[in-house]
């Protein structure tokens, strides 16, 4: 075992959405390399999330819990809201929700469920947590912690979302050697 394997390391939904789209983005991500705040399309989606719901700050609070923040959570209806800009990757986005409800319960706040808002699509989906997504994020949680704590950085993906991923140059562009 990796003597960097760090089983208190508190991982966030942000780990959970990236383990899903790239674990290279994860571990660079959770070895403190971030790119996020150079990205035009990161900003973008902040702004989203800032002004597609101006009343949201006043109407519910912010959680911070176990390592993860949930912007908006209706703690009286017990709903999770999470905006995101486009839904190329929802199933990340829907991972990241259940990880939520995931500590949530943990921490004795049952019958949670979640809503995953895309504005700019005009569409909503509900995400709720079975029995077998705990297992399942058991289980992530523990390759999430091994690929963190690994001494490389994982291989690129070479996948279509590269391009719109605010670690883009960071992966593909090549230092001039001359």
């Amino acid at each position: 075992m990796n003597s960097k394997l760090n089983p208190l390391v508190n991982i966030s939904g942000i780990h959970f959405n990236y383990y899903q789209v790239c674990k290279r983005k994860l571990w660079l991500f959770a070895n403190g390399i971030s790119m996020e705040h150079s990205s035009d399309l990161v900003y973008e989606g902040k702004l989203l999330h800032e002004t597609s719901y101006p009343q949201r700050s006043e109407r519910y609070s912010e959680l911070e819990i176990d390592g993860i923040k949930i912007d908006y959570y209706d703690a009286r209806n017990k709903i999770i809201h999470e905006i995101k800009k486009s839904d190329k990757i929802e199933i990340a986005h829907q991972w990241q929700v259940k990880y939520y409800i995931y500590i949530l319960e943990r921490n004795g706040i049952d019958a949670v469920r979640g809503l995953l808002e895309y504005p700019m699509l005009r569409h909503t989906n509900e995400v709720l947590l079975s029995e077998e997504d705990r297992n399942k994020i058991i289980e992530m949680k523990d390759d999430i912690l091994r690929i963190i704590a690994g001494d490389t950085c994982p291989d690129i993906i070479n996948s279509k979302i590269c391009k719109s991923c605010s670690y883009y140059e960071f992966c593909y562009v090549k230092e001039d050697e001359s």
